[in-house]
């Protein structure tokens, strides 16, 4: 228990850089994986054809190889993020956003949009055809149809598989470890190897956290879900 009463502040930070990793992420994949969906249905097809070999390709490939490719090839071909240098002074410490947090955030939202495309796909197979034809027939573009018709609806349908990915999305962000990020998984490491008399009080500790966030995230996704079938 020594590890965790001297390192708490440590502790702290680390799930604190995961929970913004967590939510950077998510928004950016909510955005990019919702324009590719309406990409997938949309009328162009070589727009449809494009989005669908990005969408498969990029999901099977592991997490971890989209990360080390951002982070190592990426400079090499003009993507980097060196730019990015912003420390958030707290009680606890500074956490730091640097490099390696902005090539984490865009590795996990390019991965998890493919998975949020799916699932906002398949809300939007579950609306009525007829509805998205009488908004064409009063002369709505598709953008329009897909703005104020199909999507609003096709968000609510699809709740539970875009809340179960991001859970997953929550527990990728330890895969940032591999950039150097100061996440929970990195913290975790350093911990142990420095006090391994106290590995599994550890372990507990960053279990139990994770069990946390995910329930959490968990009740606010059934909340809604109740919430939007009621108004629905």
């Amino acid at each position: 228990m020594t590890a965790i009463t001297e390192n708490y502040q440590a502790i702290v930070i680390s799930f604190v850089t995961a929970i913004l990793l967590f939510v950077a992420a998510g928004i950016g994949s909510l955005v990019l994986g919702t324009f590719l969906a309406a990409l997938r249905v949309g009328p162009v097809a070589i727009m449809r054809r494009a989005a669908g070999v990005y969408v498969t390709s990029v999901r099977n490939i592991p997490l971890l190889v989209v990360l080390l490719f951002l982070y190592y090839a990426g400079p090499k071909i003009g993507v980097t993020f060196r730019f990015v240098d912003i420390v958030i002074p707290t009680g606890w410490g500074d956490i730091r956003m640097t490099n390696a947090f902005a090539t984490a955030v865009v590795g996990l939202t390019l991965y998890t949009a493919c998975f949020v495309c799916e699932a906002i796909r398949s809300g939007i197979n579950a609306v009525p055809v007829g509805q998205a034809e009488a908004a064409r027939a009063i002369g709505l573009p598709f953008a329009g149809v897909m703005r104020q018709v199909v999507l609003p609806q096709a968000f609510r349908a699809a709740l539970p598989p875009l809340a179960s990915t991001q859970i997953a999305l929550l527990k990728n962000t330890t895969v940032a470890i591999a950039i150097t990020v100061l996440e929970t998984a990195y913290q975790l490491k350093q911990l142990t190897d420095a006090n391994p008399g106290d590995r599994w009080w550890l372990l507990a500790v960053f279990a139990g956290g994770f069990v946390l966030l995910v329930e959490i995230v968990s009740f606010a996704s059934n909340r809604m879900e109740r919430r939007w079938r009621v108004a629905r």
